[in-house]
């Protein structure tokens, strides 16, 4: 049961970085848009090393063994591809508004720590051309809905996008501690720039900045709240009093996990990276991550 406490614990980690973006976006007199670059950059290359090296192979090694090494890479190539058609369906049925991956523009950003800043006129934006707009605006006008539930729709928005990530934390950590740690950390550097994004729609939703910080904070409860129904329902599944699920469960969960930290690294962060940093901060970041999970790996053996 402590590997269970262990990787929850990990998860709400993870979860709880957003908090860190958030105040950025609310107390700090400006934002490091490099670091931001670099940290997310650093981010993806972590998520992408361990998908491929370490998660991957430990999907295909359970499946082989289960059902022999031609149908094995078979069903773990196909659960790959599933978990990105899984975050692939979550990221397209968000609005972009309201995706917490989307970045914002500084004009956005200022009310939030400013309250004498002025406020973007947001009727010009949604008139405006997609090729006029400066990186990051956004229509957040509340239109036909009412501002809660704006608000509401969200927070919902968000907690879609963090479950699959709290999920991956979570039975990385529970097979792997140390593999977990590593996610976990690239999990929550990837939350701070998120707990800025978060801010944005929720504030101009509601119109108040401390909701819109509170909300913005907790979002990441979803990662360990999306650990613990998915750590339930397979306990449920399998009716098993022990922590030891079969190895073409765990196999199949794993291969999805990384199709699901592939596509998020790959979409999300490497073009925020991009977006907040110059020159060759991204790559920069990309490499480090890589390096440093590599290291890490290896130091464990």
């Amino acid at each position: 049961m402590n590997g269970v406490w262990v990787a929850l614990a990990l998860t709400l980690f993870a979860g709880m970085a957003t908090g860190i973006g958030s105040a950025i976006a609310f107390f700090a007199k400006r934002t490091n848009y490099r670091f931001l670059s670099i940290a997310t950059g650093f981010s993806a290359g972590v998520m992408l090393y361990v998908s491929f090296v370490e998660i991957f192979l430990k999907g295909a090694d359970s499946l082989t063994a289960k059902y022999g090494d031609y149908w094995g890479h078979w069903v773990n190539a196909a659960a790959f591809f599933g978990g990105i058609l899984l975050i692939g369906l979550i990221d397209t049925l968000v609005p972009a508004a309201k995706n917490p991956h989307e970045i914002h523009s500084k004009k956005e950003e200022a009310p939030l720590r400013d309250p004498s800043a002025p406020l973007p006129d947001f009727s010009v934006i949604a008139s405006q051309e997609k090729s006029e707009l400066e990186l990051g605006d956004h229509d957040h006008r509340p239109g036909n809905q009412s501002l809660l539930r704006m608000g509401l729709f969200t927070a919902l928005a968000i907690a879609i996008h963090n479950f699959p990530e709290g999920l991956a934390t979570f039975l990385a950590a529970l097979q792997d501690p140390a593999v977990g740690i590593a996610i976990a950390v690239a999990i929550a550097l990837h939350n701070i720039p998120e707990g800025i994004s978060v801010s944005v729609p929720i504030f101009y939703a509601t119109g108040n900045r401390k909701k819109a910080f509170v909300y913005s904070l907790l979002s990441g409860l979803s990662e360990p709240l999306g650990a613990g129904i998915a750590y339930v329902l397979l306990r449920l599944v399998m009716g098993s009093g022990t922590n030891v699920f079969p190895p073409q469960v765990m196999g199949v969960l794993f291969s999805g996990v990384a199709g699901i930290m592939v596509y998020i690294g790959l979409d999300e962060l490497l073009p925020t990276s991009r977006a907040y940093g110059r020159g060759h901060d991204s790559i920069i970041g990309l490499v480090s991550g890589m390096l440093v999970m590599a290291l890490s790996l290896l130091l464990m053996k």
